[in-house]
């Protein structure tokens, strides 16, 4: 999601107690390259403002009146709207993390993070990044680590070298621009390699392509 620096990041803010939103508010706000354009206070109102405002991210809480922010996350994707969705919320039970990135969240942060993070995590998610808090990842990595992997896993053996490669950066956080520099091709070709991980891999976004890669073992937490 690369696009022009020289003018604000517009963010749409999504959480059923306003109180809670004025507050991060005013973080986001305390960085000039943010602005927030609407707020909502339910998955409802949030998705009919992403699909009328187009923002450039949208920041969701999970549970709220109407669709969750889940849902509206999903939604975002099926309809195809271009846009970083952060799933920002005080739950860090593994299957409302699984169930973000599974339905096309590019990061999962909790409430409990500092302002500073919370504006990088908006950030991140705006140049296409994954974002997920170590803690969250260590979780998720334990979670994956316990379930019993086929011996053989033809989905892996599908992906070729060069898509694991560019899966790994994309891992590390690159978007495709350095991923591009790095392997000395273009970003079309790029967005070829990603089409093609996401389709073997079944990914709605990089995080979902991370996560299931880590998951088949072709992605370290070295990587990640």
């Amino acid at each position: 999601m690369e696009r022009n620096r020289t003018r604000q990041i517009t963010v749409i803010l999504a959480d059923d107690h306003a109180l809670v939103r004025s507050g991060i508010r005013d973080f986001l706000q305390q960085d000039e390259s943010l602005q927030i354009i609407a707020e909502a206070g339910n998955g409802d109102q949030a998705l009919a403002l992403a699909q009328s405002l187009r923002p450039d991210v949208l920041v969701l809480d999970i549970q709220m009146p109407g669709k969750t922010g889940i849902e509206v996350a999903k939604a975002v994707r099926e309809i195809g709207l271009n846009m970083g969705i952060l799933i920002l919320t005080a739950y860090d039970d593994e299957p409302y993390i699984l169930g973000a990135l599974q339905a096309g969240a590019n990061g999962y942060v909790l409430k409990t993070a500092e302002p500073d993070e919370l504006v990088a995590a908006v950030h991140a998610v705006f140049e296409g990044k994954s974002v997920l808090h170590p803690d969250l990842m260590q979780k998720m990595m334990q979670h994956f680590v316990t379930r019993v992997a086929a011996p053989e896993n033809p989905i892996a053996d599908a992906l070729t070298t060069r898509e694991i490669e560019v899966l790994r950066m994309v891992a590390r956080g690159f978007t495709n621009k350095a991923i591009a520099t790095q392997l000395g091709i273009s970003d079309r070709t790029v967005q070829g390699h990603l089409a093609n991980v996401f389709g073997k891999l079944h990914a709605q976004s990089r995080t979902d392509a991370v996560m299931i890669g880590l998951r088949l073992g072709l992605v370290s937490t070295t990587d990640a």
